[in-house]
Parts: structure tokens; sequence; C-alpha cells
């Protein structure tokens, strides 16, 4: 699904909101997660930045700080992959597409978790739902 893309300056006040420090490797990995048309893995990431972007344990820290702020969301694939996409703006508690040929994860934002009919247990509170639909992708198909 496309994105709307933000230049840096509006990627920079996304981070500056937050009141932590507005860093280049933040910049640089919430401007990838905003040009991507589908969740990202750690390599992908590593890869679409080059030389000019963070070291490996860098980009795992900021992956983790941007989850953890609510600007970025991860989601586990069948081969057990974290995949990272742009949070906000709507963006949140939705179900993903993962294409079990190429392996390839979208968002499903029009497939809400925040609204599934949930019947828990007494005394449980759900903090996170995950939905995955497995399938092969329409290049695959």
């Amino acid at each position: 699904m496309p994105r709307m893309r933000r230049d840096t300056g509006e990627i920079r006040a996304r981070l500056a909101g937050t009141g932590q420090r507005v860093t280049a490797a933040r910049v640089q990995v919430l401007a990838a997660l905003e040009q991507a048309d589908r969740a990202l893995s750690h390599p992908e990431i590593e890869s679409r930045l080059g030389a000019a972007g963070p070291d490996r344990v860098t980009l795992y820290r900021v992956l983790d700080w941007l989850v953890g702020q609510g600007l970025a969301h991860r989601a586990s694939g069948s081969d057990r992959v974290w995949r990272f996409s742009i949070a906000g703006g709507g963006h949140e508690r939705h179900g993903h597409f993962e294409c079990s040929r190429c392996g390839k994860v979208v968002c499903l934002d029009k497939l809400r978790t925040d609204k599934l009919p949930l019947k828990m247990p007494r005394g449980y509170r759900p903090d996170e739902v995950g939905l995955t639909v497995r399938g092969r992708c329409a290049r695959c198909a």
C-alpha cells in the first residue's frame, strides 16, 4: 500500500515529538521505513541504508527504540524474522499478509485487530493482538 512520503524535516519533527534526541541514525532508519512499500527485515533495512547507515548494533537499537516510541511496529513472519514498518497516522493495530513463496510481508491496514471480537477468560486483558494471513502475493500467485 503506498504511503505518503515525508521530507527529512517532517521526520525530524516526528522524532522530536518523542522528547528524545534526534540522531542521524534515527532519521535514516525512520526515513527508510517511511519510503518502504512493505515491512522490512533488519538486513533489508541495512542494505537500503548502505555504508552511510548505522552499524548493525545501532540499527537494532534504533528499531527497538522506534517500536517503543510507537513510531514503528514489528511483525514476525513464519521464518521467525522480525519485519518493521512505519506506525502512526491510523496505521496501528492491523493485520499482515505474508507471501508463503517470496516471504514479502505487507500491512493490511483495513484489517483492524482492535475491532476483532475477542472473548477473553475472566481476569485476562490482552495488550496486543497479532494477525497474519498467509498465502501467495499477486506476483507469486
